[in-house]
């Protein structure tokens, strides 16, 4: 058995144990053959946390004959949704009690202040299993008419089996909770591999998962490089479905790897360019106050970021001039610290990236409003950097970030602003400020976007759906029809009155 480690959490001097084995049937295991092991680094502070086990391939296959072995016994077809309901609604309660820790746990290895980890992302994460455990009993096909006096025909919504599910570094413990949750209300088992920045939080729930009464095998969670065990798992011939959350590069070789493999079911929610429009009409104090959560929520780490903004030309002035008040009133800094609003980005590798953005910015001409220097001193700390004088053209403009960086541009009229959203080949959210009802309703009709939010921004409801068109993605999570994601539709044809002439 792998040996967990005990973390101490410097800012509140709280002790976690933390396992650092691939867990496997419910126990946490060494790999069957490599010693390689995943660092996790505190990004506020650059040191290193702890070192926890690399799966390999093998690995992999261990883990999905683990889900496929539960999900032919003792969950799939062989449990009640009463019975899923009441486990899930268990592992919130374990959640809910461990919420501080969990949140500090999160903190630490992500970088994102402590009480955004723990009343916004596990809050909702919570929320999230309870919804779907809701679902688990209430999962039902249609009887069909066929001919009233000889047959009958009715559908039944089966798990659709063993799935893979990836999830992404910005929201360790939300995106476990979005992928877990309705995967096991329909009755689905799991091999769930969390990013290699970010695997801690994913392997503690992984003990409140055996604490709840879950059989061995329905949730696996293998922490392994994504050129390893995601690869791994896109391209399984025993895996059923993968979900995957992260950048379209990674989302197209997954679609490629589970086309030439056996066309296992796919559901990818990738990446994101997202426009974010002002009208002259809009509350511009409450606009502003929106247009800088867009960005700047989670550091600006976020698919659906408003990372291109417009802004009428009537009120450009004035409102770019309020938006560099409210980002110069967001405080950035380390996760435990007193009114922290945000942390530093997850590693050394996104912030180089974030800051060869910026640098492009300033190189194509873009002019800077707020931000746009380094900090000395130890931490992954990006400030709010607001560009101006943008051009459609530019990589600023056009490529996805990750982080708190925002180009603003102007608009005349409302045609021009919808032609300026959808220039992009992303497609996952949007969003527009306007006082005129008549124009809310065209131009949200007009956006080409998955989710559109009208007079606020990035807020999501687990009973609504959410994902992309275009690169955006394929599939949805959330709501209902996040369980049609874990479902396969079988048809029964029951004739009980024809009978057949032969020869015919």
């Amino acid at each position: 058995m792998a040996q967990p480690v005990q973390v101490t959490i410097p800012a509140t001097g709280r002790k976690i144990t933390v396992p650092t084995g691939l867990f496997i049937n419910n126990e946490f295991v060494p790999s069957v053959d490599s010693k390689d092991t995943i660092e996790t680094v505190n990004p506020a502070t650059e040191l290193v946390i702890c070192s926890v086990a690399a799966a390999s391939s093998a690995d992999i296959d261990r883990a999905v004959a683990a889900a496929r072995h539960a999900f032919n016994t003792t969950w799939g077809k062989n449990v009640t949704g009463f019975e899923r309901s009441r486990l899930m609604n268990k592992l919130a309660d374990l959640m809910e009690r461990d919420a501080q820790a969990l949140a500090e746990l999160e903190t630490l290895n992500n970088g994102k202040p402590v009480r955004v980890a723990r009343d916004f992302d596990i809050g909702d994460s919570i929320q999230c299993i309870r919804y779907y455990a809701g679902w688990a009993d209430k999962i039902t096909g249609q009887t069909i008419e066929v001919d009233n006096k000889t047959k009958v025909a009715f559908t039944r919504h089966e798990p659709i089996g063993v799935c893979g599910q990836i999830i992404p570094w910005n929201y360790p413990i939300n995106m476990w909770s979005w992928k877990v949750a309705p995967a096991l209300a329909a009755g689905c088992t799991i091999v769930m591999k969390p990013s290699e920045v970010t695997p801690l939080t994913a392997l503690k729930l992984s003990e409140l998962f055996v604490e709840a009464g879950f059989p061995p095998g329905v949730l696996n969670t293998v922490p392994s490089l994504g050129s390893v065990g995601g690869a791994a798992l896109a391209s399984h011939l025993d895996v059923d479905k993968v979900a995957f959350t992260g950048s379209t590069l990674t989302g197209r070789k997954i679609m490629e790897a589970a086309a030439r493999s056996n066309l296992k079911k796919v559901s990818l929610e990738l990446g994101g360019k997202s426009p974010h429009i002002i009208f002259e009409s809009a509350d511009l104090e409450q606009a502003a106050n929106w247009a800088a959560l867009g960005i700047l929520y989670n550091s600006g780490q976020d698919c659906t970021a408003g990372s291109r903004l417009f802004v009428q030309d009537t009120i450009y002035d004035r409102f770019t001039a309020l938006l560099a008040e409210k980002a110069r009133a967001l405080k950035i800094g380390d996760g435990f610290g007193e009114d922290v609003s945000g942390g530093p980005v997850v590693s050394k590798a996104q912030y180089e990236r974030v800051w060869s953005y910026i640098e492009s910015g300033k190189a194509e001409g873009a002019k800077i409003l707020n931000g746009g220097e380094k900090r000395q001193g130890k931490g992954f700390y990006v400030d709010p950097t607001i560009f101006t004088d943008v051009k459609p053209s530019m990589k600023i403009v056009r490529e996805e970030i990750f982080g708190p960086v925002l180009a603003v541009a102007k608009f005349h009229t409302e045609e021009e602003a919808i032609a300026l959203a959808n220039d992009t080949t992303y497609g996952l959210g949007a969003g527009l400020h306007s006082n005129d009802a008549n124009q809310c309703m065209r131009v949200s009709s007009a956006l080409e976007a998955g989710t559109v939010w009208v007079n606020q921004y990035n807020m999501l409801n687990n009973n609504v759906p959410f994902g992309g068109k275009k690169q955006s993605g394929i599939g949805r999570e959330l709501g209902s029809y996040g369980l049609e994601e874990y479902t396969s539709v079988k048809a029964v044809h029951w004739n009980f009155g024809e009978k057949l002439d032969w020869p015919f």
